[in-house]
């Protein structure tokens, strides 16, 4: 092929083009999507008139953690709600922890699944237990390891369902720790809850968390609950948004007493698996979100690329150099302000080597799924 034509001109005048687009690309997502997520979400007064919700909780092994957090959701303030704890399989005394807090709670109920030799199963198998058994057509889903911001948390959640609005998303995000590792995975939680809490507000849901996420029943059993993905371990929460949700019947809650806080990963290593087991689910996703999302994280590496190579051709570096940092502060202003919603903190200044160092990781833990699927498919 000849390429004679590609002058030192014609080059820099096409990455030029490239810095353009690029930059383009990343005001509209921050101006348009992102900021969404950077206003207060405390218009919607709670209602008075509160119909009875059942919070159904997964557990395996969580005695510590139902010991320590599932009082604080078993004492919400709200009129009429029952919490259904499932004890899939538990090696551990769950089963006698939920007994001694059955006979002090009435509201709370427990079933247990047995262990099975011949059969093993995911999540989604203790989740849909757990919506059969609910008494109630609201449903809250959270965590064993969640802790609810306040005793208003299920109060918060119920006010936006309406008879048109029959989702919810929530942002669950953790427990502030010291340490790198922890600092890193707020933020990627706080730049995934900032974007899919904006995709749905712009009335494109694709996920939630199953750490506060809230629907009606029917919604589960008119969409076949889990059926269409039951073989993959995770999308108990993103995949069944995926298919569920519509920018008619999905809505979002934030305010700081709505949120929850789990326990993080306590090393690389475990929060890489995790991870890894998240982003299968990605592949699924529409075709329209992961274009979406893939050209926000191609437009975050094209962006200095090009910078970097007209500043070095001295390509208008004036004027170069005030669009690149334009865009910056634009991120830092809505990263603030998202912070400040989504009751984050000590991640501002971070989030500028976090901006360009996540989407690495991601792109690590998408090649060794591969990888690791190839070599099954081999054997």
């Amino acid at each position: 092929m000849n390429l004679s034509f590609l002058t030192p001109e014609i080059i820099q005048i096409l990455v030029a083009a490239v810095f353009g687009l690029s930059l383009l690309t990343q005001l509209i997502f921050y101006f348009l999507l992102y900021s969404r997520v950077s206003l207060r979400n405390n218009k919607i007064p709670v209602i008075i008139n509160q119909p009875p919700v059942s919070i159904i909780i997964c557990a395996k092994n969580e005695e510590e953690n139902l010991r320590n957090f599932l009082p604080k959701i078993l004492g919400q303030q709200y009129p009429v709600f029952e919490v259904i704890v499932v004890n899939d399989c538990s090696h551990d005394n769950t089963e006698l922890l939920l007994v001694e807090l059955k006979s002090r709670y009435k509201h709370l109920k427990s079933t247990l699944i047995k262990e099975d030799a011949k059969f093993s199963h995911g999540k989604k198998l203790a989740l849909t237990i757990g919506i059969k058994a609910a008494s109630y057509e609201h449903l809250l889903l959270t965590d064993a390891d969640c802790e609810p911001a306040s005793e208003n948390w299920l109060a918060l959640m119920q006010r936006n369902f309406t008879k048109e609005k029959s989702i919810v998303l929530g942002y669950g995000g953790y427990f502030r720790e010291k340490g790198l590792l922890n600092n890193l995975i707020r933020y990627e939680t706080m730049f995934i809850g900032m974007q899919y809490l904006a995709f749905a507000k712009a009335g494109l849901p694709y996920m939630g968390v199953g750490r506060n996420l809230a629907y009606k029943r029917e919604i589960f059993f008119k969409n076949k609950g889990y059926a269409s993905h039951l073989h993959l371990m995770s999308g108990d929460d993103d995949l069944f948004i995926q298919q569920a949700a519509s920018s008619k019947n999905t809505t979002v809650e934030y305010s700081a007493e709505a949120q929850t806080r789990s326990i993080p990963k306590s090393s690389f290593s475990s929060w890489f698996r995790q991870k890894q087991r998240h982003l299968t689910t990605g592949l699924h996703y529409k075709g329209k979100i992961k274009f979406l999302i893939a050209l926000e994280i191609i437009t975050r590496y094209t962006l200095p690329g090009a910078f970097i190579y007209l500043l070095l051709n001295h390509f208008f570096i004036n004027y170069l150099i005030s669009l690149f940092a334009f865009r910056y502060l634009v991120f830092l202003i809505i990263i603030k302000l998202t912070m400040r919603n989504l009751n984050e903190k000590n991640l501002f200044l971070p989030s500028l080597i976090y901006d360009i160092f996540i989407p690495f990781i991601n792109i690590a833990a998408i090649i060794t799924n591969f990888a690791h699927s190839k070599k099954n498919k081999w054997r």
